[in-house]
């Protein structure tokens, strides 16, 4: 694990945190650097910006919901957010399974390789407007405004906007922002005291430092660790730490947080992508495996389990992004090579 962790390091991140949960205990490796011009590694269990693992959280909040019989999951969103004129054909079930079809706020990317853009998240524009506060509506509002990607529920396709709709809907059904919906609902129970929505820029102590590089008429490296991340509202905007992920993920693969009948519909996979209801399921060595991954400019979390909970990987990675997502590959070959460790 030592060793992995070094390769990911090799292979262009600034550091890394991996906690390993099994019938032997909690164990934890760390290497590379928590600042770039530092020489002190990741702090331990340090705070990160968790991206798209966000995703499971709320999808689990709606499920709560769901369990409580305030929301259908098979029913119109339309009939809680009724501001939005969203087609009534798109369910509370596409929202969490992205088969709504809906715009993605952040752009889409089709097959062909044409891309669509959605509001600004990269570059030195970007950058310098990083502690702009974008209110969920208009994400929401901005999407809605442009041609969906296919008929509800016909397809399959990633949108964070999804996501946002579901933090409104978590927030009209409950009548409180999402962040205390969270605290009630999952965070509470659980005693998640290092896992939060932000308000604003701040990131807690102790934490590594996120990077985002950008060329303007030469390469600049500006820390980007306090910035407003409401441009991706909740497709992506928590706080945590690998010990709060271990505990959320095994609670979950537990049935610690849901009823068996909404767990079991929650991990039924896509037959064109293995995506539940806010998360991946996936087939390895060691059985089926229940996941997320996720990239906040700078910053990165993974999260795995095995379907019992008995075995959990979870890492918090910082790094330099840029507009080119240049360690995307990178990113990708290493969890691989995580995953067959751990779960092969």
């Amino acid at each position: 694990m030592q060793k992995i962790a070094q390769q990911m390091v090799d292979a262009g991140f600034t550091g890394v945190e991996l906690r390993l949960h099994d019938e032997t205990g909690d164990r934890t490796w760390r290497a590379g650097l928590s600042e770039i011009d530092g020489n002190a590694e990741p702090p331990p269990n340090g705070h990160v910006r968790i991206g798209s693992n966000t995703k499971t959280f709320v999808a689990v909040a709606v499920l709560r919901l769901v369990a409580d019989g305030l929301v259908e999951l098979d029913g119109p969103v339309d009939d809680h957010l009724p501001e939005f004129g969203i087609d009534r054909r798109i369910t509370v079930r596409m929202l969490l399974q992205h088969t709504s079809g809906l715009f993605n706020h952040t752009g889409e990317y089709y097959e062909d390789g044409t891309v669509a853009p959605g509001i600004l998240w990269q570059g030195k524009e970007f950058v310098e407007a990083r502690f702009q506060t974008h209110e969920a509506a208009d994400l929401v509002r901005f999407a809605l405004s442009k041609p969906a990607r296919f008929e509800p529920g016909t397809d399959w396709s990633y949108a964070n906007t999804n996501y946002v709709i579901a933090r409104l809907l978590v927030e009209k059904v409950t009548g409180t922002p999402l962040a205390d919906a969270l605290r009630k609902l999952v965070l509470g129970p659980l005693g998640l005291n290092d896992t939060s929505v932000p308000a604003g820029p701040e990131i807690p102590e102790p934490h590594a430092h996120a990077y985002y590089r950008y060329d303007d008429g030469g390469e600049q490296t500006v820390d980007v660790t306090r910035i407003d991340p409401s441009w991706i509202s909740s497709g992506g905007d928590m706080i945590s730490t690998t010990a709060d992920l271990r505990t959320f993920i095994t609670a979950l693969a537990r049935g610690e947080l849901l009823p068996a009948p909404l767990l079991a519909e929650m991990l039924e996979p896509h037959p064109k992508v293995p995506y539940g209801l806010g998360v991946f399921v996936m087939e390895t060595g060691s059985g089926k495996v229940i996941s997320h991954n996720g990239g906040a400019i700078g910053h990165g979390a993974l999260m795995y389990a095995t379907a019992d909970g008995s075995k959990t990987l979870t890492a918090a990675l910082n790094y330099v992004d840029d507009a080119d997502l240049s360690l995307a590959q990178a990113f990708q070959e290493v969890t691989k090579n995580l995953v067959e460790e751990v779960f092969g």
